[in-house]
């Protein structure tokens, strides 16, 4: 593994400007998700000349996003805000006072609400009320194992974690309410046996450089996305000079690894010069089919569903033997 002091957003940066001279490519259009927007931007920052045009996709702005990802996630799930929430948010405040929600499992909530939409979560709220846990222990312990999973050179926590960590603050301060992400990333972090690096400082002032940038520059929001919610969407567009802000009322976080057809359509226009058709298109866009695997995962989701509701409740002794055990452990 890379020593801690190798891995810092700004040497990642520069690697990316590295591949370009070797590749001999003088100019992109760099297209960024989540974690992968902040790295875009960076390039921007520190490598202007490089870049053509940008696609900010469910975007990062700075270590203080955890306040808007707070307030939206509260205002969704616990609030009731959303239209479509309004009806589940009070069996969340029910399951929060039971101890049965812990703000790790209240992620989990956010990820099915982001993949299948208020419908999807509320099954598995109903399931939790009437105390059948499941599917949702099955989903736990998955979910636990593909974000900790560690695959050279595509998913490897333990390194990209510092860097989340301590240059932008993914742990954040607890604030003592409920349904805490900060709560919820100390919990992974314990589950993985990973240590949680204090923040230190961003590399970047996203907030004075974007306004700097001078290339088209399109940003992608999910109307669904708990984890980069459109606030911090809102918030970029408004800061960079002639940004283009699209829309996807039903999707969750990230179009290129949940909706890829509409990322590849979003870039295929950028590339051809034409990104401030995007807006128009943004209905077409979010109506174009989610990835297979997500599909087949949120169809699976919702029979699995049917199947336990259908099921004579279990007593807790069977419970334990087939392993089964409380949400918030």
């Amino acid at each position: 593994d890379l020593p801690p002091e190798a891995l810092t957003i700004e040497q990642v940066v520069d690697d990316v400007a590295a591949v370009l001279d070797d590749a001999q490519v003088a100019g992109v259009v760099v297209y960024g998700t989540s974690y992968g927007s902040y790295i875009a931007a960076g390039l921007g920052v520190r490598h202007s000349a490089r870049v053509h045009a940008m696609i900010l996709d469910s975007p990062v702005l700075s270590g203080g996003d955890i306040e808007l990802v707070r307030e939206t996630l509260r205002a969704v799930l616990w609030h009731g805000s959303h239209p479509d929430t309004s009806d589940l948010a009070g069996k969340i405040r029910r399951l929060v006072d039971d101890g049965v929600m812990s703000p790790a499992a209240a992620q989990m909530a956010s990820g099915l609400y982001g993949l299948g939409g208020a419908a999807l979560l509320d099954r598995q709220l109903d399931l939790l009320l009437a105390g059948r846990r499941l599917v949702w222990t099955a989903l736990d312990r998955v979910g636990r194992q593909m974000v900790h999973r560690k695959t050279p050179y595509r998913n490897e926590a333990d390194l990209v974690g510092r860097i989340g960590y301590r240059e932008l603050n993914y742990a954040g301060i607890p604030d003592g309410l409920p349904l805490d992400p900060a709560v919820a990333m100390r919990e992974f972090a314990a589950y993985a046996d990973e240590e949680v690096a204090p923040f230190e400082a961003e590399p970047f002032d996203l907030v004075a450089e974007m306004p700097k940038f001078t290339w088209p520059t399109v940003v992608v929001s999910g109307g669904r996305d708990l984890t980069t919610p459109p606030a911090v969407a809102d918030r970029i567009a408004g800061l960079v000079p002639g940004a283009v802000l699209v829309r996807l009322p039903t999707m969750g976080h990230s179009a290129l690894d949940t909706k890829e057809g509409a990322a590849l359509r979003i870039a295929a226009v950028v590339t051809a010069g034409r990104a401030g058709s995007l807006p128009a298109q943004a209905a077409a866009l979010d109506a174009l089919p989610t990835r297979p695997g997500v599909r087949l995962m949120v169809s699976a989701l919702a029979a699995a569903a049917r199947i336990e509701a259908a099921l004579p409740a279990a007593p807790p002794r069977v419970l334990g033997r087939i392993g089964v055990r409380p949400v918030t452990s």
